[in-house]
């Protein structure tokens, strides 16, 4: 019997985006396209079985080994640092992590900066690196919310195009790092399922 290499994608458009990705490079699994309240969907003739999570949980499922590949958004990895390798950039689900203020904001560097976020480690590594005091609030509801009310002095988050801020009477004053989809790797997995996992690979970047 096939070695089954176990893919947990992220519910939702971008996994769905991910899937065809997969599909088109012949790890097909017509049954994740039935309409069912399945997880866990498997193809023992391409040696695959994909399983939908939560995003923000991907990472976990292939840190720990119940998924051998998987694809997060790069915020993810910055802001957990799972174990694992990051394999490539799949190039799309694309925005940025930036810092972002009312448009009559202006930095007072003599006193404590106060950030709100739900991304603390990408802040707290961001303004360190520009060796800049601050007071991080996690929140994590709607963000925009917070210099408004006069909690936070600037938000950190993920921005696509910029109109909930544009609404919000916020603009984007620091792009911090730019985001996107990533495959990446259980590093026992990585080892053991290498020829497998790189074939994917392989196929992937060809319908690049």
């Amino acid at each position: 019997m096939k070695q089954m290499l176990n893919i947990a994608l992220p519910k939702g458009r971008l996994g769905e985006k991910v899937y065809d990705m997969f599909e088109k490079a012949g790890f097909e699994c017509p049954s994740i396209k039935e309409n069912n309240r399945k997880l866990i969907f498997e193809n023992e003739e391409a040696g695959v079985r994909y399983f939908w999570v939560k995003p923000s949980d991907v990472a976990i499922y292939v840190e720990r080994g119940a998924a051998d590949i998987g694809v997060a958004g790069k915020d993810i990895l910055l802001e957990y640092e799972p174990e694992v390798y990051e394999l490539m950039d799949l190039g799309f689900g694309k925005c940025r992590m930036a810092v972002a203020a009312k448009k009559d904001f202006r930095d007072d560097p003599n006193r404590t900066l106060c950030v709100a976020t739900k991304f603390s480690r990408i802040a707290q590594n961001y303004y360190s690196s520009i060796g800049r005091d601050i007071d991080i609030i996690h929140l994590n509801g709607s963000i925009e919310i917070a210099p408004i009310l006069g909690l936070s002095d600037v938000i950190v988050d993920i921005v696509e195009t910029g109109t909930t801020l544009k609404e919000n009477n916020l603009e984007v004053i620091e792009t911090i790092v730019p985001i996107s989809a990533r495959l990446i790797a259980n590093k026992t997995s990585f080892k053991f399922k290498n020829s497998q996992i790189t074939k994917i690979m392989r196929e992937l970047q060809k319908n690049d």
